[in-house]
């Protein structure tokens, strides 16, 4: 896996958020904010076909998409390759960055309690 361009990630949300087999129109109206021409969103499709990220299955006069790589596999790839990259694979560093930039205290609950259900997890 790589990482994604962001507008091509974006094409790849439209599609987790539309499911398995979407018709090219549906892509295109879920993209419709971005104002792409039909040629571009054509352009980023093709690439992620390319790069195994989206298969192709020709529907009548029309294609239709599915993901290849789930959501949660690309999140968990691209926030490994974050960490690596900025934080030299240090969760320590990147949760004192967030602290920096200033960390609700709901926030630090919410890890708190994530990181609770981690070690809970672990000890099984």
């Amino acid at each position: 896996m790589r990482r994604l361009p962001d507008t091509e990630l974006e094409v790849m949300k439209a599609l987790w958020a539309s499911g398995p087999d979407t018709p090219r129109a549906a892509l295109e109206a879920a993209l419709a904010p971005r104002r792409w021409a039909s040629n571009t969103i054509n352009t980023y499709l093709t690439r992620l076909a390319d790069k195994g990220f989206v298969a192709v299955e020709r529907a009548g006069r029309g294609n239709r998409y599915t993901a290849l790589v789930s959501r949660e596999d690309y999140l968990a790839y691209d926030s490994q390759a974050v960490l690596s990259r900025l934080y030299g694979s240090s969760p320590r560093n990147f949760v004192a960055a967030l602290a920096r930039g200033g960390l609700k205290r709901e926030d630090v609950a919410q890890l708190r309690e994530l990181l609770d259900q981690l070690e809970g997890e672990e000890g099984k």
